[in-house]
């Protein structure tokens, strides 16, 4: 319970992931982005399941609050990638190092992020879905860093279609994630205890986001897609390096 941990960096993770839903309230994605980092650096031990389960809250009420304009033939292709790959992310869980978790995700995302910019100009496709789909299920189950893949493969649709799309995505995929976890013996009662009291953080920077939303053009959407997942790539290949 969250008597077991050191209430200070429970708070201070839980003021940063109010600033990562603040970014997921915009862009689509970026709580996890901007968290995990920080969370193992802090409390490695909460993760993945805290992540997971606070992760939750923010694209549920994304779904039942905001437009759903869900693109649901990449939806599909996404999710079963996920849903197929997820054990492999249970596995990692139960078997690898962080560090090794770290650097896996890390090259991906800095390799999803090169391929938009520099190679062929990616759209959504079933096959990109599918990948994107496949990669998030090992580093969203491993590692609670989800929204990169997919959200590189959307990233020239309207920010709507983006927001309700990820969310959807999120929302299903993390269920998953909780359950194959359970499932395998990776997820504790702690972490789920944690996760819970995140969740009033990510309330409150969804809030302050609102005005942010209703300014930010399309353009700037995908350079801060494309921003977020190379600084969440870097960042986790420097942890896996320094640790």
């Amino acid at each position: 319970m969250i008597a077991e941990h050191d209430l200070v960096p429970i708070v201070v993770l839980g003021l940063i992931i109010a600033f990562g839903a603040l970014v997921q309230s915009v862009v689509g994605f970026g709580l996890a982005v901007v968290a995990v980092p920080f969370m193992v650096l802090i409390a490695p031990d909460l993760l993945p399941g805290a992540m997971l389960v606070t992760s939750l809250a923010l694209p549920a009420w994304e779904l039942i609050s905001g437009p759903r304009d869900v693109d649901w033939q990449h939806w599909w292709w996404a999710i079963g990638g996920r849903v197929a790959l997820m054990p492999v992310g249970v596995w990692l869980v139960a078997h690898a190092s962080s560090s090794a978790i770290a650097l896996i995700v890390g090259v991906l995302v800095l390799a999803g992020v090169a391929g938009s910019l520099w190679a062929v100009d990616l759209r959504p496709t079933p096959g990109g879905a599918l990948a994107a789909g496949a990669i998030t299920g090992i580093s969203g189950t491993a590692a609670s860093i989800g929204g990169p893949f997919l959200g590189l493969v959307l990233q020239h649709e309207r920010a709507s279609r983006i927001r309700s799309t990820l969310a959807m995505f999120f929302v299903v995929g993390a269920a998953t994630a909780l359950l194959g976890l359970a499932v395998g013996g990776q997820l504790r009662h702690d972490q789920i205890v944690v996760g819970l009291a995140w969740v009033p953080f990510v309330v409150a920077g969804s809030a302050l986001a609102v005005p942010l939303r209703r300014r930010m053009p399309e353009a700037a959407m995908r350079r801060a897609v494309l921003v977020l997942a190379a600084t969440a790539g870097a960042v986790v290949i420097v942890r896996a390096i320094v640790s």
